[in-house]
Parts: structure tokens; C-alpha cells; sequence
């Protein structure tokens, strides 16, 4: 399959979860609103999500795939994967069984570590953000356990049914949700919704669990529960598998260190940069996962048949194709961010003013929505040379000027310097990344990309300048009724749709040839 098609597979689906997602938060923004329980339960929600992501996004794949596609070309057959697998299930099990007991027990001073004055100062709420991060809690296992069967589907080049599992999440969340606004509008309410949300999550990580193993074995990999035992596949994988938490994880790794700086800012700040990030996790999670889950498979076997050529035209169509989607989605958001804030968010407990202040918190994310992506389509061909270490050294540098930015930043802008910070230090992981791996000989740009890269920026600003002009137009619009809300958007997105189209031919980035370069089968 070709780069763009394995992209359109996992991209359109992640869409579909995206815009259930979508969904789902705008449910929360109406039933929870932004402070108090609304910020309770982004707390709770966040401590198993962020270990979600970080595990199986970024370290588990990145370091499972590249070694079960190696036992996949030694073998005559899927013998040799399969007892791999089966290897790393049977010691993954009690491994997460432990960490999520232990946990569990220490919820409260894990909640306590985090925390913002809000929830601190109101017991009762604290006590409801400890009860549901534990019943939420079991969800961190069940998708650990999923992440090993969407590996396997994945370097089998079987990329739907791991994209399509998160919808089960938005679906089940959703669900309670619904029921939730018919218990009425006080905090009461709101408490016993926060519960059912709870029981929601892990629910839907068990049917993820179920429906990537039934896929599993629908392809003819069937796996068996063996006794625990530390293999030589097993030792390997943990090797690597731990310096890749912090080189692929480095996106998750400063969500932790947002928790502490969130800690110390009004009450409300939780909601604003969640309801916030949802809007960037749009591209990113559509455009970036979609491209590092498609090009390690492919980039690991052209390696191994040291077909340098091929990796490297790989990893330059990935780059180029990530800044063709990212930047035009980035300087879009960082336009109108809050136009989509008012229209998506407004209405029961989420106010107008709430809206603006996510709204400014989307703009500061955006900034670095184009680094997120690069750092996913650059990391895997480190992990396909079973090279870990590397992204480690820039991760610890991205994350100590994400540290020393939020000092100088949280203070002055608050939630919005928060998410600037972030954004600027995916910068500084992006160029020590490049630089590393031309001077390691891995991979360097070439020059030819980048002169389209900054013709796609010469694009993406003339389609900034248009929505600069025509977002102010809508103003009584974001916040009207459904129709409106509609209208008003269908019509930013096709005007910058337009604009950045016409003008991305008229510079030459997108012709004939760049389709034919995307379209083409690697290797």
C-alpha cells in the first residue's frame, strides 16, 4: 500500500473518532462546565490517558514493532512472531496488574500531587476526583493489553481496526453522557455524572481490548497465555522499550509537568486547556499517529534489507506530506481558534467568556502543532534501527526548555503561556532530531523539501490572511443557534480550504508529480 493510502486508512478513522470525540466534549462543556466538577473530572480522566498515550502511542509500538517485523522475515512462517507475542502478553499481564493495584492504593496522593487550589480547597470534590481516577484507573491496562494486538495488526499492515478502537471510548462516553442530562443541573447531578463517566472509560477499554483481539485472530494470529518468564525477545524489548517512554513519549511526558503548573493556576485552567487540546488533537491525531503508525512497519523492513534509498525517500515523503496537512491546519486554528470554541462549547455551564480563554489557549497550542507531527514522523526511524537512546538525549532537552519556559511564561500568561511553552519546546525537539540523524548518517532533507515547505508556509499565510479578515464577519454567528453555529463554520472552512488550495497550486506544491510521489508503493 502507498504512503497516502495507509495514512487515509488510519487517518479517516481516527477523523471518525475525532468527531466523536467532538461530541463528547462538547457534552461535557454543557454538563460539567469549566472549574469544580468539570475540572475534577479532567484530573481524573488525565492520570490513566496520559500513561495510555504514553505507552501505547509511543513506547510499546515503537519498540515492539521493528523486533516482531525482524522475527517476521527470519521466519518461514508467523511462528516466531507469534511465540514473541505471546512472550511479551504473558509478562505484560502481572506486570500492569501490580502497577495498576499500587496505583490505585496511592490515588489520593497522586490526585493531592496535582491538584489545583479548586479542588483542594473543597474535600468533598477531592474525594470525587480520587474515586473516579480509581474506577477510570483499569482502563490504563486493558488498552496496554489492546496496544499489543494493534501492534501486531499493524506490522501486519492491517491498520483499520486499531484506528477505529478509540471510537468505542468516544461511544461509551457519550452514552453516559446522555443519560447524565437527564439527572438535571445541580452539582449533585454533575458528581454522579463524573462517576458514570468514570465506569464509561474502563468499560470502553475492555471492549477495545475485546474487539483488537477478535481482529487479531480474525487475521490468523492467535495468541495463547503462557507462564511469565523474562525470554531473550522479552529482555530485548524491555531494553528498549524504556528509553523509548521518554523518546517517543515526549508529547505525554510534558502533560505531566502541565499537571504540576496547572496546580498553581485559577480554577478552570484544566477544562480550558483539555476543551483546547481536543480542537489540536484534531490534526495531530489524524495527520501525525496516522504517519508514524504507517511508515515504522515499512521503514523496519526496508532497513532490514538495508535499502537505504528506499527509507530515505520514505521518510522524506512523510515529512513533506506532514507539513503539507499540519501547517494549513495550524495557522487556520491559530486564526480562528476561538470562532471553533464558541460554536463547538457554548451553552449550559461553558459561557462566552470560557470560550474566549480556550479559544487563546487553542492559538498558543497550534504554534506547535506542526512540530508534534514531525516528532512523530521522525522518532520511527530511530526505532526502526532499534536506536532509542538518540530521542531520549533530545526529549530530555525538549522537556528541560519546556520546564524553563513555563517558569517564565505560566506566570505572565497563565494557561495560555502553559500551552506556548509546550508548543515551543517541539520545536527544539524537532531540530535536534534532524540534526542528529544527518550527523548519524540516518537521514538528511532534502534540499528540494525544503523549498517546498516553505512554499506550503507561503500558502498556509495567504490562507491566514484571508480567515483574518472574514472571522470577525461570523461574530454573532459562533454563539447563535445550531444552524448558525453551522453555517458559520462550513463557511470558514471552505473559504481556507479554497484559498490554501488555489494557492498551494499556484506555488507548485500540490501538481501531478506530488501525487504520484505520495501514491506510490514504498520500497
Amino acid at each position: 500500500m502507498s504512503l497516502l493510502k495507509n495514512v487515509g486508512t488510519i487517518g479517516g478513522l481516527t477523523m471518525v473518532s475525532r468527531l466523536f470525540g467532538f461530541a463528547r466534549d462538547m457534552l461535557l462543556a454543557r454538563v460539567l462546565g469549566a472549574g469544580g466538577v468539570g475540572d475534577a473530572w479532567q484530573l481524573a480522566f488525565q492520570l490513566p490517558n496520559i500513561f495510555r498515550r504514553l505507552f501505547a502511542e509511543g513506547a510499546f509500538a515503537s519498540a515492539f514493532v521493528p523486533l516482531f517485523n525482524r522475527r517476521m522475515k527470519e521466519g518461514d512462517d508467523i511462528s516466531q512472531s507469534r511465540r514473541f507475542a505471546e512472550e511479551v502478553l504473558a509478562f505484560l499481564i502481572p506486570v500492569l496488574l501490580v502497577f495498576g493495584a499500587l496505583a490505585i492504593i496511592v490515588m489520593p496522593w497522586i490526585a493531592g500531587l496535582f491538584a489545583n487550589e479548586g479542588i483542594e480547597e473543597d474535600p468533598a470534590l477531592m474525594d470525587l476526583a480520587v474515586l473516579m481516577a480509581r474506577v477510570a484507573f483499569p482502563y490504563l491496562a486493558f488498552m496496554s493489553l489492546a496496544t499489543l494486538f494493534a501492534a501486531v495488526l499493524n506490522s501486519l499492515s492491517r491498520f483499520a481496526a486499531a484506528a477505529a478502537a478509540p471510537i468505542l471510548l468516544n461511544i461509551c462516553m457519550i452514552t453516559a453522557l446522555v443519560y447524565g442530562t437527564t439527572l438535571g443541573d445541580g452539582v449533585e447531578a454533575r458528581r454522579q455524572v463524573g462517576f458514570y463517566l468514570a465506569i464509561a472509560v474502563t468499560v470502553s477499554g475492555f471492549l477495545q481490548l475485546l474487539w483488537l483481539g477478535w481482529w487479531a485472530r480474525k487475521s490468523g494470529f492467535r495468541m495463547g497465555l503462557k507462564r511469565p518468564r523474562i525470554t531473550p525477545g522479552v529482555k530485548e524489548l524491555g531494553i528498549l522499550i524504556l528509553p523509548a517512554v521518554l523518546g517517543a513519549g515526549v508529547y505525554q511526558i510534558s502533560r505531566f509537568i502541565d499537571l504540576f503548573f496547572l496546580a498553581t493556576l485559577p480554577d478552570g485552567a484544566y477544562s480550558y486547556l483539555a476543551y483546547g487540546d481536543r480542537l489540536n488533537q484534531l490534526p495531530l491525531g489524524i495527520i501525525g499517529i496516522a504517519l508514524g503508525t504507517a511508515i515504522l512497519p515499512s521503514l523496519s523492513r526496508m532497513i532490514a534489507v538495508e535499502d537505504a534509498g528506499g527509507a530515505s525517500r520514505l521518510q522524506s515523503n512523510a515529512v513533506e506530506l506532514a507539513m503539507l496537512l499540519t501547517v494549513p491546519a495550524a495557522v487556520a486554528l491559530y486564526v480562528t481558534g476561538s470562532a471553533f470554541t464558541r460554536a463547538f462549547y457554548v451553552g449550559g455551564a461553558f459561557s462566552v467568556a470560557d470560550a474566549f480563554t480556550t479559544g487563546a489557549v487553542v492559538s498558543a497550542l497550534v504554534v506547535g502543532l506542526p512540530a508534534y507531527v514531525l516528532v512523530k514522523v521522525l522518532i520511527p526511524n530511530f526505532f526502526a534501527r532499534k536506536d532509542t537512546r538518540t530521542p531520549v538525549y533530545t526529549a530530555g532537552a525538549s522537556l528541560l526548555l519546556n520546564i524553563a519556559l513555563n517558569f517564565i511564561l505560566v506566570p505572565r500568561f497563565g494557561v495560555v503561556g502553559l500551552a506556548l511553552a509546550g508548543a515551543l519546546a517541539a520545536w527544539s525537539n524537532v531540530m535536534l532530531l534532524l540534526i542528529l540523524l544527518a550527523l548519524k548518517g540516518y537521514f538528511t532533507l532534502p534540499g528540494r523539501v525544503y523549498g517546498r515547505i516553505a512554499r506550503i508556509f507561503l500558502a498556509a499565510a495567504l490562507m491566514g490572511a484571508a480567515l483574518y479578515y472574514i472571522t470577525p464577519l461570523g461574530a454573532e454567528y459562533y454563539a447563535g443557534g445550531v444552524l448558525d453555529r453551522i453555517a458559520a463554520i462550513l463557511a470558514l472552512v471552505l473559504v481556507g480550504a479554497a484559498v490554501y488550495l488555489i494557492a498551494a497550486v499556484a506555488l507548485g506544491v500540490v501538481n501531478r508529480s506530488t501525487i504520484e510521489q505520495f501514491t506510490k508503493r514504498p520500497g
